[in-house]
């Protein structure tokens, strides 16, 4: 039969209904499928080696037999180090895993086996040795023509090999296929950004030419290249879709006369910042515009986010609309009312609180405000979603450290209104790159610029050995009236885990310092309680909280200048810099301790030592994403992230930028898809994300 792109893989000669059940469940099930199951490398046996002859930095392919595998333990963790020891002729060389990369891989290798490493000499320690080098069994029929060969992840024993021949055969058969190959992308932007067509990248990413070696081991050949634009052009033009949508969609008309905006200003007791004035306005713009407004609002911990919101609040609310805030947790829920309530109270605004622990009397009251348009502002957690609570006359909606909220919540607190304005805000600064992609619809203000009076964060990291006078400094600044955090990564002792808890370290804290006035707080403990220990730590009851990261967002203690973290390693990179701005937030000289831990890896190591280097949010944040990749640095909550098959967001942000700007070119030449040259754009946006994704261009 006759091979298209939606055929199923099991009519592909050489496969059947077995193969494709394994293909099937790594997601290859068509013949498209399969087509763009990229390499993930490439080995050249043009550099095939001996041990001898190896130098550090170089790519090679080597013939070897196995001598041993051994597993070490590293340090007091339980984490362990795996070193394959292989030989020729000429020597021998050790292949180090720091993590196993699937379920047996080291089973497969048994003393005097015949295999291939194929991977980069790495020199360590005044040796060198693999890291993480591809290692297969010499095959019978290996192909040894071709200098340049594909390297494919192997699917549940189906070697690399073998998926490089039934890619071969598919190209082989569908050769005198008329059409098989569609071209969806106009020639203006083909020609326009330099671009291979499609059907020639896919051939030679599977069939590379051998003079191209360097560039396709670098992830930058034209194929390469046509390929990751691909990818990125596909969700820009759907942002752009999307973003063209939100213009035309009309939002509640609010004309407030600023009279209340400038009350608030005036009664503050201290000075906006510049950038605070110049983000409210672009917001007040959108509000007072016959759109309806989908923005984000980007700043620093303490970078006065909540009170521009709290401005747009008052807008809306002098045209009698009123708001929302969601936020992720109960105690920065009762921190923004705290403050929502000191701030809006002077203009006579009317602020409530719902949460999962407000009491049924308490509720069902504040609901009946809401209803009656006697509420403007609704401050809360996911218990804004529910049925019941429904709004007189929503026009805003606001959502704070946005990237906790899935889209379909987000979406469902935006549905209590008739399209009402939509403001979400972060203070996990998000790298430009990754803001083009996820939040590429939505129009964005940066708060740059941190409240005067904030005093700098001194950070130091130390190990183990040095706590005892991590502890004395502690004292020192206790003695001096000032309070302090001590936060750690576990609430209790774990079996699975050696490291300190909060509360074990709690109760050896008090008796090692009896004159120090401690507290504990973790999300295990009771919201009453939780209450109770946040009031006495504000009101300067309590000198130290010990503290896992409940603390990590809207706890708001001025005198509050020291923190120390123990475990430090064991933090993310966000989360490390979130736990530090709960310091510096008052006028006294702020400090940060980072203790570390046993046996700590390069990772752990290289977070920590950022945390040193830099205060600064979006340095912190584009390193984090240049370490953990997107889907880690946005948590599996947030959806909307594309699964790219080749592009990277931080290797390929050049790409990425033309892919924008491509797409969005579309849209400006031709709003609707209408043209002839646009109608194959038109229809591959209809078949990935459904009719929602014209509606913005219909």
């Amino acid at each position: 039969m006759a091979l298209r792109p939606d055929t199923d893989v099991q009519f592909i000669k050489g496969v059947g209904p077995k193969l494709a059940e394994v293909l099937g469940r790594r997601g290859i099930r068509t013949v498209k499928d399969l087509l763009e199951f990229y390499p993930r490398g490439y080995e050249d046996q043009r550099a095939a080696r001996n041990i001898a002859s190896l130098k550090a930095d170089e790519i090679v392919s080597l013939k070897a037999q196995v001598v041993k595998v051994h597993a070490l333990n590293l340090g007091r963790s339980h984490r362990k180090m795996y070193d394959v020891v292989v030989r020729d002729a000429s020597g021998q060389i050790h292949c180090k895993y720091f993590r196993v990369p699937y379920k047996g891989y080291f089973e497969r290798f048994s003393p005097f086996k015949e295999v291939r490493v194929v991977g980069k000499v790495i020199e360590y320690r005044g040796r060198i040795e693999f890291h993480h080098p591809d290692i297969r069994d010499i095959e019978v029929e290996e192909e040894l023509q071709d200098a340049l060969i594909p390297l494919y992840t192997e699917i549940e024993g189906v070697s690399s090999n073998k998926l490089l021949k039934l890619i071969r055969l598919v190209f082989e058969q569908v050769k005198s296929t008329p059409d098989f190959f569609t071209e969806n992308l106009p020639m203006w932007i083909r020609e326009k950004y330099k671009l291979i067509p499609r059907e020639l990248a896919l051939k030679q990413l599977h069939q590379p030419p051998a003079e191209l070696a360097k560039d396709y081991f670098e992830i930058k050949s034209p194929s390469h290249r046509r390929i990751i634009f691909d990818e990125f052009f596909w969700l820009e033009l759907f942002l752009a879709a999307r973003k063209s949508g939100f213009k035309k969609e009309k939002g509640p008309l609010i004309k407030g006369d600023g009279r209340l905006v400038k009350k608030i200003i005036q009664s503050l007791p201290f000075q906006m910042t510049a950038a605070q004035k110049r983000v409210f306005e672009e917001i007040k713009k959108d509000l007072t515009s016959n759109s309806c407004m989908h923005r984000m609002v980007q700043g620093d911990v303490g970078s006065g986010k909540t009170l521009v919101a709290f401005l747009a609040t008052v807008t809306a609310a002098e045209s009698e609309f009123q708001s929302c805030l969601m936020v992720p947790t109960e105690i920065l829920a009762e921190q923004h009312y705290l403050n929502a309530k000191q701030v809006l109270g002077g203009a006579g605004l009317r602020v409530g609180l719902l949460t999962g622990k407000t009491k049924t009397a308490e509720r069902r009251e504040i609901l009946a405000a809401l209803s009656q348009g006697k509420l403007d502002l609704l401050i809360g957690t996911h218990a804004l979603i529910e049925d019941e609570v429904k709004f007189l006359k929503l026009g805003l909606v606001m959502v704070d450290e946005q990237h906790r909220f899935g889209v379909e919540q987000r979406g469902v607190l935006k549905g209590k209104g008739i399209s009402p304005h939509f403001l979400v805000m972060t203070a996990t600064p998000i790298p430009r790159t990754l803001a083009m992609t996820v939040y590429g619809d939505l129009d964005v203000s940066i708060i740059d610029e941190m409240p005067p009076g904030r005093s700098p964060i001194q950070t130091r990291v130390i190990y183990q050995n040095k706590r005892v006078q991590a502890l004395d400094f502690l004292q020192e600044q206790i003695k001096k009236g000032r309070q302090a955090y001590m936060v750690y990564p576990l609430v209790a002792e774990s079996e699975k885990m050696d490291l300190k808890n909060a509360v074990d370290e709690y109760e050896k804290l008090k008796d090692q310092f009896p004159n120090v006035r401690w507290a504990l707080l973790h999300g295990k403990m009771k919201s009453e309680e939780k209450e109770q220990v946040m009031a006495s730590f504000r009101a300067h009851q309590v000198d130290v909280l010990v503290s896992t990261t409940v603390i990590e967002v809207g706890v708001d203690v001025p005198n509050a200048n020291m923190m120390i973290i123990e475990h430090a390693e064991r933090f993310g990179l966000s989360q490390l810099h979130q736990l530090r701005g709960r310091v510096g937030r008052g006028e006294h000289k702020s400090f940060c301790i980072l203790i570390m831990g046993y046996a700590v890896s390069d990772e752990g190591r290289q977070r920590t030592e950022m945390m040193e280097k830099t205060t600064d949010g979006f340095k912190i944040a584009e390193f984090d994403l240049e370490m953990r990749g997107p889907g880690e640095f946005l948590g599996t909550r947030q959806s909307g992230l594309p699964g790219f098959r080749m592009a990277n967001l931080v290797r390929d942000v050049g790409i990425l930028q033309e892919a924008r700007e491509a797409a969005f070119e579309v849209l400006r030449r031709d709003p609707h898809l209408s043209q002839s040259e646009h109608f194959k754009l038109k229809e591959e946006l209809l078949k990935t994300h459904g009719p929602l994704a014209l509606a913005g261009i219909a």
